[in-house]
C-alpha cells in the first residue's frame, strides 16, 4: 500500500490527508451479565445499580449445599428488568459422572425445576461440563450425556420439548456439541487453558473474571444475539428491588 501511495498525484495525496476516517462501528447485540452460586436476592441492592442485562443462576440436585434458583428469586430478577440464564450443574467436574443415564436424569430434573420457577418455553437450559475434557472424554462420555439430556427433557415435556439445550464448558466441548447438534447454545468457560479455548468463536455467552465493582462472588459474562435468556411471566414478576 505504501508503494501505491507514492505513485499517486500530489494533489490527490493532499486531498486524502484531509479525509477523516469514520469511527469504528460499535459492536452490537452484546449483553452484560454475571453468574453467581448464591441467591441473587442476598445482593439485590448491588444488582439494582449494576446496569447488568442478565444474571445466570443454577438448577441443582436438591442435596447440593448450594441454593438452586427459586421462583421468588426469578421474580425478583425479572421485576428488576434483568433476564435469567439457567444452568444445570451436578458433579459436572467429574468425568465418571457423565453417561446417558445421568444425562437423562438431569434432563428430567432440570425440566421440573424450570417449570417450578415459571421458565417460559423456548428458552434455554445450559448443562455444565466443568472440566478439561479431551477428545476421547467428549466422544465417550459427554456426547452420550447430552443425548440423555435431550431424551430426558423430551420425556418430561411430551411430544414438543419446551426447552432448548445449551452447554457450558471448554472450547473443545462447546465446538463438538454445537457441530453435532446436541446443543444449540454454547457458553465458553473462562478456563483459558482448557482445550479449544483460543479456537472457539461460535459462543453465545463468554465468561471472564469477576469485577471489583461487585463485592460478592461472581464471574462476569458477555452474551451476544439470542443466548436463551428469559424473564418469568409478568403476572409472576411482582417483586421489585
Amino acid at each position: 500500500m505504501r508503494r501505491l501511495a507514492f505513485l499517486l498525484p500530489v494533489a490527490l495525496l493532499a486531498a486524502c490527508q484531509d479525509v477523516v476516517p469514520p469511527p469504528a462501528a460499535p459492536q452490537l447485540g452484546l449483553a452484560r451479565g454475571i453468574d453467581l452460586p448464591t441467591d441473587a436476592r442476598d445482593v439485590s441492592l448491588e444488582l439494582k445499580d449494576s446496569g447488568l442485562d442478565f444474571v445466570a443462576r443454577y438448577y441443582r440436585d436438591p442435596a447440593s449445599r448450594w441454593p438452586t434458583l427459586s421462583a421468588a428469586e426469578a421474580r425478583m430478577l425479572s421485576a428488576a428488568g434483568m433476564r435469567i440464564v439457567a444452568v444445570w450443574e451436578s458433579h459436572s467436574h467429574r468425568l465418571d459422572y457423565f453417561s446417558y443415564a445421568s444425562g437423562y436424569a438431569d434432563g428430567m430434573a432440570a425440566y421440573r425445576q424450570a417449570k417450578e420457577i415459571g421458565q417460559p418455553p423456548g428458552s434455554a437450559i445450559y448443562f455444565a461440563v466443568d472440566f478439561n475434557a479431551q477428545d476421547g472424554d467428549i466422544r465417550g462420555a459427554v456426547d452420550p450425556y447430552f443425548r440423555g439430556v435431550a431424551a430426558g427433557l423430551q420425556a418430561a415435556a411430551g411430544p414438543a420439548p419446551d426447552y432448548r439445550i445449551g452447554v457450558y464448558g471448554s472450547g473443545a466441548v462447546c465446538d463438538y456439541l454445537k457441530r453435532a447438534r446436541l446443543a444449540e447454545y454454547a457458553w465458553l468457560s473462562n478456563s483459558t487453558a482448557w482445550s479449544g479455548y483460543d479456537r472457539f468463536a461460535d459462543w453465545n455467552i463468554r465468561q471472564s473474571k469477576g469485577s471489583a465493582a461487585l463485592s460478592f462472588s461472581h464471574d462476569v459474562n458477555q452474551a451476544r444475539g439470542d443466548y436463551g435468556g428469559f424473564e418469568v411471566a409478568p403476572e409472576r414478576a411482582s417483586v421489585s428491588l
